[in-house]
């Protein structure tokens, strides 16, 4: 591997494009207070720096990349927003609930809540999963998701979105990826599962599910040969950037773009088409 999971941006060549900085806020979100978990990099820096640029504060929780996690903060910042950091292990079912708390408290409330965060790690063949890895790739995954769901819904009100970060292994599987793969399908029916469970009390639930994106999971986590040729495969030819992937975030947090969306998975995929 070519660096520690979760990976850092600074590490990454080319850096991922995950700044949004020509992306343009119409105060979407104004006012609109958010967890974004996952926050620090990739995919969650370019949403948390879109929602602030649309008007929103916001609260990431990471694991312990502070460096990229504090460039985060002054993207947030230099939008004219707040930004509250809050470093630790989303495995911990106790921690879960102390970043909702937490962000409650910073932020005055909670709005939005992006569930994020997620650990892969390639396998030849399942012979060669461990227990232990199949048990953290679970708890970090879709535990994680459901401990910060159930702590947010304290405080999520009418009008309030939960966004669920899916991915394409998620809708088709990958060989190498079984556990993660299997926790992105359990994501999705999460999504379909509560967005029926909350409809009643206007509380609309979304699932994003992207193909490749150049994040730093991803020289993390794949061997060189693979990071050098990521993303060629799809019919665009080359990964999506971060930056391409939050305005699906954005689309399903305001309520002027998606009031009438619940339990949808949008699928930026590059070009690909599933059948079935």
């Amino acid at each position: 591997m070519s660096t520690t999971y979760p990976g850092h941006t600074g590490e990454m060549s080319p850096e991922p494009r995950d700044e949004m900085r020509d992306y343009e806020g119409r105060d979407l979100l104004k006012g609109k207070r958010t967890l974004v978990t996952g926050g620090d990099s990739g995919i969650g820096r370019a949403v948390a720096v879109a929602f602030a640029k649309e008007g929103a504060d916001v609260a990431i929780a990471y694991l312990s990349e502070h460096e990229d996690a504090a460039h985060t903060s002054k993207l947030v910042e230099a939008a004219g927003r707040r930004c509250v950091l809050l470093p630790g292990d989303l495995a911990d079912r106790a921690h879960c609930a102390s970043v909702v708390e937490q962000a409650v408290s910073e932020l005055g409330g909670l709005d939005v809540l992006v569930n994020n965060v997620a650990y892969q790690q390639p396998v030849n063949g399942l012979e060669e999963l461990a227990d232990e890895q199949w048990e953290h790739t679970f708890a970090v995954n879709i535990h994680s998701y459901f401990h910060v769901t159930k702590a947010a819904l304290a405080h999520l009100r009418e009008g309030s979105a939960i966004i669920n970060t899916s991915s394409i292994n998620g809708l088709r599987g990958n060989k190498t990826l079984i556990d993660y793969a299997a926790t992105k399908g359990a994501i999705n029916a999460f999504t379909y599962s509560m967005a029926q469970n909350l409809v009643e009390r206007g509380i609309r639930v979304n699932a994003v599910a992207p193909g490749p994106v150049w994040t730093p999971l991803i020289p993390a986590t794949m061997p060189p040969e693979k990071v050098e040729k990521f993303g060629e495969h799809v019919p665009m030819g080359r990964p999506a950037d971060p930056d391409e992937i939050a305005p699906s975030y954005v689309f399903f947090a305001a309520n002027r773009l998606s009031s009438y969306y619940t339990g949808e998975v949008l699928a930026p995929i590059g070009g690909e088409t599933l059948p079935g």
